[in-house]
């Protein structure tokens, strides 16, 4: 669905700086028009609408990833640039605490000021300055502007997944259950046979392994060691979980963790995310609407109490994340990417060595290493080419508005 940037090696490995420089350029437009396509489906008022303190408005996205691009490449490499508006850094920056100020997360969808049309204003002017930099930086600078450039794609290639999840839970508070794209599809069940494989056991290697782009998270690449475990081929179905659901599933305190329980009786939950009972059956809230819940296709919108308390109920458990990675890089699973990401059983940590880059920069993802879990794969919101085998998702045990799901293992 979504087109992304080259990586350092075919975007800045080129024989001559020129055709690296049209390269990025390309792969700037390629990413800053996919924020808008997503974005294309939405009126003024669905861009403002923030349903929790956890999702952001569209306009935000649209707007943050853009001061991204001023707050790091543009004011740091060009001396005539000149900021948008001086509202606009408090207004839209996230948690970079060394970039100054910020308004307060959940009070986002209270910006009705500046109006979608000073934002769109704002995206054109920053995409100029990039592209001006992008062609004039000399070339002692070019491997650190490209660098930034690079980490702010990937960057609004995050937002462009959250953009979308984001609608999906506000547009599942509303009544008339409104579509965002009718063309939408949920992925069905990867083919093949299912059942469980071994992992390769003993000592194997995890972490980026140098090919393309990384987030600092996933290095260090290092040695673990894998237990004698299988895992499964396929994510967990909707099937499986209405067996779960029928079997009092959510009424079955010894299947859960307290926290999880816990959050079952405070949320009152009944079956995943964006579920609901029709006069039918069960009905599920999709990025098309309201649509039958298939048997066959995988369950979303699960949380990790969720993943972790059906796990249980089967007899098995959840992979941690090196066991999963190397069963993906052996090429055991055939579902890994564009469906879910899918929990795993490990807390998510920096990995041993691992050291932050000093800076804002360094805020993007070591000061989360604390109370959140784990996932691997991508979803079917995640834009294209936006994942590898070595990409650390991760979110807190109770989230679910994400598509997130979940596959079992189990010791041998």
């Amino acid at each position: 669905m979504a087109r992304t940037a080259m990586s350092p090696v075919t975007a800045v490995s080129t024989p001559s700086l020129d055709e690296s420089r049209e390269k990025w350029t390309a792969a700037f437009r390629r990413v800053r028009g996919e924020t808008e396509l997503r974005a294309s489906h939405l009126s003024a008022e669905d861009q403002i609408i923030q349903s929790m303190a956890d999702a952001s408005p569209t306009k935000w996205h649209r707007a943050h990833v853009t001061w991204f691009f001023e707050q790091f490449l543009l004011v740091p490499n060009d001396p005539s640039y000149r900021i948008f508006d001086e509202r606009f850094p408090f207004l839209f920056n996230s948690y970079y605490v060394a970039a100054g100020p910020r308004h307060a997360r959940p009070q986002r969808g209270l910006i009705t000021r500046p109006n979608g049309a000073e934002v769109t204003a704002y995206r054109a002017h920053v995409d100029a300055g990039v592209e001006k930099l992008i062609a004039t930086a000399p070339a002692s600078a070019v491997a650190d502007v490209f660098n930034i450039l690079e980490i702010g794609l990937h960057h609004e290639q995050q937002h462009q997944e959250l953009l979308v999840t984001d609608i999906l839970h506000a547009f599942a508070q509303n009544p008339t259950n409104p579509v965002y794209d009718s063309a939408w599809q949920t992925p069905g069940a990867a083919p093949g046979p299912r059942g469980f494989v071994d992992v390769p056991p003993g000592i194997q290697t995890i972490g980026h392994d140098g090919d393309g782009y990384c987030f600092d998270n996933e290095l260090p690449r290092h040695d673990v060691l894998i237990p004698k475990v299988k895992i499964a081929r396929h994510l967990v179905t909707n099937a499986e979980w209405l067996e779960f659901i029928d079997a009092g599933g959510y009424e079955t305190p010894a299947l859960w963790l307290s926290d999880g329980w816990a959050t079952v009786q405070a949320e009152g939950w009944q079956a995943p995310g964006y579920w609901r009972r029709g006069d039918s059956g069960w009905q599920v809230m999709t990025l098309a609407g309201v649509q039958p819940v298939d048997p066959a296709t995988p369950v979303l919108h699960v949380s990790y109490y969720e993943a972790e308390a059906f796990a249980r109920f089967a007899g098995k458990h959840l992979p941690s994340e090196a066991e999963w990675e190397a069963a993906a890089r052996a090429g055991l699973l055939p579902d890994s990417f564009g469906t879910a990401w899918q929990w795993t059983r490990s807390a998510y940590l920096p990995y041993p060595g691992y050291r932050a880059a000093e800076g804002a920069l360094g805020e993007y993802n070591g000061k989360f290493m604390i109370n959140q879990m784990v996932l691997r794969g991508s979803s079917l919101a995640t834009p294209q080419h936006h994942e590898r085998v070595s990409y650390r998702n991760f979110f807190q045990p109770p989230a679910r508005w994400q598509f997130t799901s979940l596959r079992l293992a189990e010791f041998v």
